[in-house]
């Protein structure tokens, strides 16, 4: 038996379907945006192909036969999968459906990072995302591996098996009590610092080592009280008075307010976040939508991630006139 084109014999089962449920030619050919000469066109290719009428044909009307009836519910499942084949479909050609896997340090994930997936997943709810927080050295070589499919990593990153975007840049702050002196000041510089107790992070990486150099350079020795692996942490420190923070920008800004002061540190220390893949393989098209996602977001929205710089309290004084 000879059978007529795939794309010809589902127009023909749709406007089977369209038939059955709205009970006449002219009502299904009104559902499905075509001419009522074009549905019994289709009805009877369909009927020519399967040998046998699926209508009694009464004054007009068209009477399912027990046959038809058999046939619906088949046809009605199988036109169920193609529309679900059709929206699949779609939804890989707009990078909305499949899996994500994300890495990344613990104060990225546990701050501004919770925005972006938040963003993402509102725009692509099909799109499944599991966010693993991890040291940056483990981070780096799950997205290597590509036990990850993507991460976010401080700059610079010195590792073959990497590829690197740059997102963002944010420069570095002191968080200090409210009540602290030097609130007072606009900015606070390494030789504000002498004698103060000091709450700091990232011991042995590039940003630390800045530090470092600039007591060095002002002849200042650090009174380093407390080490700690996250922003929020040296934060919470430095509103209960332990000590002042000396933080990264982007990840400090989200917990100024009640109790606790901002001020730009100098000299500027710049902390550069970049988006990682492996270099190994090119990026799914799920994970190359959310890079231009995240990229678009942090256009959008640099200025949240800056210090709005506070006024310095009444009698506002340069630091030498403080000590």
């Amino acid at each position: 038996m000879a059978y007529p084109s795939f794309n010809t014999n589902l127009k023909s089962l749709e406007c089977f379907r369209a038939i059955i449920v709205t009970g006449s030619a002219t009502a299904a050919a009104q559902q499905l945006g075509l001419t009522q000469p074009a549905v019994s066109r289709l009805l009877g290719l369909l009927e020519a192909s399967i040998g046998f009428e699926l209508f009694h044909r009464r004054k007009g009307r068209l009477i399912p036969t027990d046959e038809a009836l058999a046939l619906h519910r088949e046809v009605d499942i199988a036109l169920q999968s193609v529309d679900r084949v059709s929206k699949l479909a779609g939804n890989l050609r707009n990078e909305d459906f499949g899996s994500l896997n994300i890495v990344s340090p613990p104060s990225f994930a546990e701050g501004i990072l919770s925005r972006v997936i938040g963003e993402f997943i509102s725009a692509h709810p099909n799109v499944r995302i599991s966010l693993d927080s991890q040291s940056v050295e483990m981070a780096r070589d799950m997205v290597a591996l590509r036990a990850a499919d993507c991460g976010f990593v401080k700059l610079p990153v010195d590792h073959p098996g990497l590829d690197c975007k740059p997102l963002l840049r944010a420069g570095t702050l002191c968080a200090l009590p409210a009540s602290h002196p030097l609130g007072r000041l606009e900015r606070i510089a390494a030789a504000d610092l002498r004698d103060e107790p000091l709450i700091l992070l990232g011991q042995g990486r590039a940003s630390r080592q800045q530090i470092d150099e600039a007591f060095g350079a002002a002849g200042v020795k650090m009174n380093v009280r407390i080490e700690t692996h996250t922003v929020g942490a040296a934060c919470a420190f430095a509103r209960s008075g332990t000590g002042i923070a000396i933080v990264n920008e982007m990840l400090a800004v989200q917990y100024g307010g009640s109790g606790i002061l901002l001020r730009r540190f100098e000299p500027d220390i710049p902390h550069e976040y970049a988006f990682m893949t492996s270099a190994d393989a090119p990026m799914t098209r799920v994970t190359r939508r959310f890079y231009e996602h995240c990229r678009d977001f942090f256009a959008r929205h640099q200025q949240e991630f800056r210090l709005r710089q506070e006024p310095p309290g009444p009698g506002a004084m340069q630091a030498s006139s403080l000590r």
